[in-house]
């Protein structure tokens, strides 16, 4: 067999590395490390193909230690038996690890020792943020760093690397390819460098154009495992989005979400945004959303995005409120630090003493209702983003009037 191109062209010193030069720039944290010629335990991560490996390896191969490649999923317990039998050898060896967030604890517990005792130094990778799937007894022993996403520019850097390398004879790659190719990448220098090599060998002359990408059906490639951080990231995008009211950024966020194909998340998101973000600005919008999500599950995929393109519109162009749930959240508040008093005698059950209100005038006769402790108290306090909060408004301060 032979190596993938993206193998072909990893780099040998962290001076090759395209990006990430927060990182491994003169005078930064991990170039300096390599400079003094000293290696901490540490985790990479970040998104696929932006240069985990390439650092991990670059860094043991310009120090020149020993190391070992491991994935924490698909190598068992007696793998990892071996490179502790090596690093006691050796008198120490790096482990890098892929997936490590995906580390059993059995495997956790063989490794911790001698993380700690320094007998291996490990290089951790994952795409997901270690602050929240890494093991902390793992992570407490390693120095976290966040690699950024490569730019086109980056990527387009990548491809004229590739291209001068000697792995590709007689390739020839119109400049309008390139940046096609580094547009439908999305910041994966690893599917850049296989879209090239694909569009390569698949070229009559080994002459790469817009219309050789075409041919090959390339398609626009973006981060988003269901699992993983990504996700997380396009849901959280999706309902900020809307209330900001960006209608354009919502829809876009909704398409991701619809191509990866969890509409699940979808209906729950625009759901509690009716309700949360919307409230009594347009209390309308409950039942509206329900009904989208009635209709996009009798419709199924594709035509349910008709439907749901049409509800996320009004959602973000709907006026926002949240005084609805910010007003029984301090509710909740009072009852959690214990501000709760006794129900007043008069509207306890069956008490004689009991005014109904609907023997009165506009069904309104003044009396207490709260607990004495909090007589007086506010929770709700109204916005005057909306015609229908005004209203509410306008109610609320009329009855506070009686009340006095």
């Amino acid at each position: 067999m032979e190596e993938p191109l993206a193998i072909k062209l990893r780099p040998h010193q962290t001076s090759e590395i395209i990006g990430q030069k927060h990182l491994i720039g003169d005078g930064k944290v991990i170039k300096n490390m390599v400079n003094h010629k000293k290696l901490f335990s540490m985790i990479l991560y970040g998104k696929p193909g932006i240069g985990k490996t390439s650092i991990a390896s670059a860094i043991t191969e310009e120090l020149g230690l020993r190391f070992r490649l491991l994935n924490a999923v698909i190598n068992n317990k007696k793998d990892f038996d071996i490179v502790i039998a090596e690093a006691k050898m050796y008198n120490g060896i790096v482990l890098i690890m892929d997936e490590i967030h995906r580390m059993n604890k059995d495997k956790q517990d063989l490794l911790l020792p001698y993380l700690e005792s320094g007998l291996i130094t490990l290089i951790g990778m994952t795409t997901a943020n270690p602050f929240h799937k890494i093991n902390p007894a793992i992570r407490s022993r390693c120095q976290i760093f966040e690699l950024k996403e490569l730019a086109e520019e980056d990527i387009a850097v990548g491809l004229t690397k590739a291209v001068e390398s000697d792995f590709l004879p007689e390739i020839k790659l119109d400049e309008e390819a390139k940046k096609g190719i580094a547009r439908l990448s999305g910041g994966d220098l690893r599917y850049a460098y296989n879209l090239l090599e694909v569009a390569y060998y698949s070229s009559n002359d080994f002459h790469i154009t817009m219309e050789t990408l075409d041919e090959i059906n390339a398609k626009p490639v973006f981060f988003h495992d269901k699992n993983e951080d990504g996700h997380y990231d396009v849901i959280s995008a999706f309902q900020k989005s809307i209330r900001g009211s960006d209608v354009n950024a919502a829809l876009h966020y909704l398409a991701r979400l619809i191509q990866a194909e969890d509409l699940d998340i979808v209906y729950r998101r625009m759901t509690v945004i009716a309700y949360e973000d919307i409230g009594l600005a347009n209390p309308g919008m409950g039942p509206k959303v329900e009904a989208a999500i009635n209709a996009a599950e009798r419709l199924g995929l594709p035509e349910a995005r008709i439907p749901l393109g049409n509800i996320v519109i009004e959602l973000a162009l709907s006026p926002k409120s949240n005084t609805g749930h910010l007003a029984l959240d301090a509710a909740l508040a009072d009852i959690e630090k214990g501000n709760v008093g006794n129900v007043p005698s008069h509207i306890k059950t069956n008490s004689p003493d009991y005014k109904y209100p609907h023997d009165y005038p506009n069904a309104f006769v003044k009396q207490e209702y709260l607990p004495t402790p909090l007589k007086g108290t506010k929770y709700y306090n109204p916005k005057t983003t909306s015609k229908y909060e005004i209203s509410l408004k306008s109610v609320y301060e009329a009855l506070e009037r009686k009340m006095k």
